[in-house]
């Protein structure tokens, strides 16, 4: 059986085949193009070779120190080179090589001859080679990218001057995320889909083939948990998008349900297995291996429900950005950055402006951490904006809907790309129409089309407020909160609720506040909310505003912010993610145990 620490570093965790991936991460050789001048010159060709003067490594962005280059300057037009030690692949089998995330636009040529391109800074694409290795190696592989600083293209807080300023941080330009080779099967799945109804004990499976059937298929599912054996079922596919529903007879006994549901408290995976054969003579045509947890998610009379109970959510606002690498992580990183989190009292974390690599997802939902996923925006509003959002939310959507960890989706920030949704209706129609795409690609889960202020459609109302008076806190999310009387006056420059809106049960969470700013050592002062001059005003101060949260009727807090980012010095822990005042005072007061 496929255990869940097999599939921890893979860059997929959950579609996982034997034998095990190739990564192709490392060195590189490297050039800037200014003058976009390498097209025209064929750096893509085998044999040219005048550009290639330096080394990167892979998946580092060329602005950060891990990558070699560290040079933070603009650079719109990257390129990308290294050779390939791979022959083609046996008939009936593929050669897929697969790019986690490349900003902006990417183009790949194999021996010079294109293999694929996409748009999208933030999702992965897959480029099939088998067609183009039809000689002996080595093969070159070279990759152009281009990151320009463009208004409309879905940035998140990646600064589009020279040198980062206010909440803006240093670009990640490139690849940023993992590279990586897999030999399929001529038929076989790429994408599948979890969704459990605990309510009528059992789990829905979407699938997706990477083409219509030649001949009649079989999909046979096993779900464990260790050696249970809690379901398995044989299903003819029709094509190629499948849904089947498995039953799951254990979710009916209700007194066991904690040995099995996904929470933070006990964050319990399923182990899958997919085995797709042949109808007529029971041949193997493709094996994956992946997980799930069983659990839900809902709302009611302004209360967040885990698994039908109340859970109220303890978070902190992750930028997921490291001084080394920028947006780029490790694999020993992510996993740290999940234990870190879990380690000082918090039960989740809202992942801000960046769609995180689906290795730290696979932490979360190991180690029991709820996440709120967030689409980096764009900064203007308009055509380009609304094709290119709506592209690429889609496509996280879609990639991340089946991890457990993630218990709400956030497509817009502080109006971000939409300055003007109360004036202009374009805007509001574009916010909403985020909302509605969510919930048609995701039912499941709480969506919220405009976090922060000038609410529209959303199954939760998040409300930033960076007020540094607890007492302020309690009054204004006490009882009326619930009863939905806001009232007219609000702390920020944005009104809290766009015409028409009526509170109707949707739970109200405090989704930024804090932000005080405390450093122990000199540094060059940050234009934020506050600054305290101790580790015993830090604590003193933190701990007052998460117990005016906690006192409040409301469904949870996230706390801005996690680790101190650049000149955002405004973490619970610093860059480096050590903690600024002691852990375990750290851990009571996220926890709620320092006034137990």
């Amino acid at each position: 059986m496929h255990s869940h620490l097999d599939v921890a570093g893979h860059p997929r965790p959950q579609l996982v085949r034997d034998p095990d991936w190739r990564d192709l991460c490392g060195t590189w050789q490297f050039a800037h193009d200014d003058a976009d001048q390498g097209r025209r010159a064929r750096w893509m060709a085998p044999e040219t070779t005048a550009p290639w003067t330096r080394a990167i490594t892979v998946p580092y962005p060329p602005e950060s120190p891990a990558s070699g280059i560290h040079d933070t300057d603009p650079h719109p037009v990257l390129w990308y080179r290294r050779t390939l030690d791979v022959t083609a692949p046996a008939p009936g089998r593929r050669l897929l090589l697969h790019f986690g995330a490349v900003d902006h636009r990417a183009e790949v040529w194999l021996d010079g001859h294109l293999a694929g391109r996409h748009e999208g800074g933030h999702t992965g694409f897959t480029c099939d080679l088998t067609d183009l290795v039809t000689a002996e190696g080595p093969h070159v592989l070279v990759v152009r990218a281009e990151d320009r600083p463009d208004a409309a293209q879905p940035r998140g807080k990646q600064d589009w001057r020279a040198e980062p300023h206010v909440i803006w941080y240093h670009r990640t330009s490139g690849i940023w995320q993992p590279v990586w080779l897999e030999e399929v099967p001529e038929q076989h799945l790429t994408a599948l889909h979890w969704e459990s109804d605990i309510a009528h004990a059992r789990v829905r499976c979407r699938t997706r083939l990477d083409r219509w059937p030649d001949e009649p298929l079989d999909l046979t599912l096993r779900l464990r948990l260790g050696d249970r054996l809690l379901a398995e079922q044989r299903v003819r596919l029709e094509g190629p998008e499948n849904e089947t529903d498995i039953a799951v007879p254990a979710l009916r006994h209700g007194q066991d349900l904690d040995d099995l549901l996904w929470s933070p408290e006990h964050p319990h995976l399923v182990d899958a297995t997919l085995e797709l054969t042949d109808a007529g003579n029971g041949a193997l045509v493709d094996r994956v291996h992946s997980y799930l947890g069983l659990r839900d998610i809902g709302w009611d009379d302004g209360v967040f429900l885990l698994n039908h109970k109340p859970c109220f959510l303890r978070f902190a606002l992750q930028q997921g950005y490291w001084p080394a690498s920028h947006l780029s992580a490790s694999a020993a990183e992510l996993r740290e950055e999940a234990e870190l989190a879990k380690s000082i009292g918090l039960n989740g974390l809202r992942l801000h402006q960046k769609i995180e690599d689906p290795r730290f997802l696979y932490w979360a939902d190991r180690l029991g951490l709820m996440l709120w996923g967030e689409m980096p925006s764009a900064y203007a509003f308009g055509t380009p904006t609304v094709e290119r959002v709506t592209a690429e939310w889609t496509a996280a959507v879609l990639r991340d809907v089946s991890h457990p960890s993630l218990v709400a989706w956030v497509p817009v920030n502080e109006s971000w790309s939409v300055p003007h949704p109360a004036e202009v209706p374009a805007q509001r129609h574009f916010m909403d129409a985020l909302y509605h795409l969510t919930k048609a690609l995701d039912p499941s889960r709480p969506a919220v089309s405009n976090d922060g202020w000038e609410i529209s459609a959303a199954d939760i109302w998040g409300v930033h407020d960076y007020t540094q008076n607890a007492r302020d806190l309690r009054e204004r999310y006490g009882r009326p909160v619930r009863a939905g009387a806001f009232g007219e006056q609000w702390p920020g420059a944005r009104r809290l609720l766009l015409d028409g809106v009526r509170h109707t049960g949707q739970p109200v969470v405090l989704s930024e506040f804090g932000g005080a700013t405390f450093v122990p050592e000199e540094s060059a002062p940050w234009f934020g909310y506050d600054t305290v001059e101790s580790p015993e005003d830090f604590a003193e101060r933190l701990a007052s505003l998460v117990s005016a949260a906690e006192d409040s009727g409301l469904a949870g807090y996230c706390y801005t912010q996690f680790t101190d980012t650049l000149q955002e010095t405004n973490g619970l822990l610093d860059a480096a993610r050590r903690p600024k005042i002691e852990r375990e005072t750290l851990r009571a007061i996220l926890s709620g145990r320092a006034r137990s």
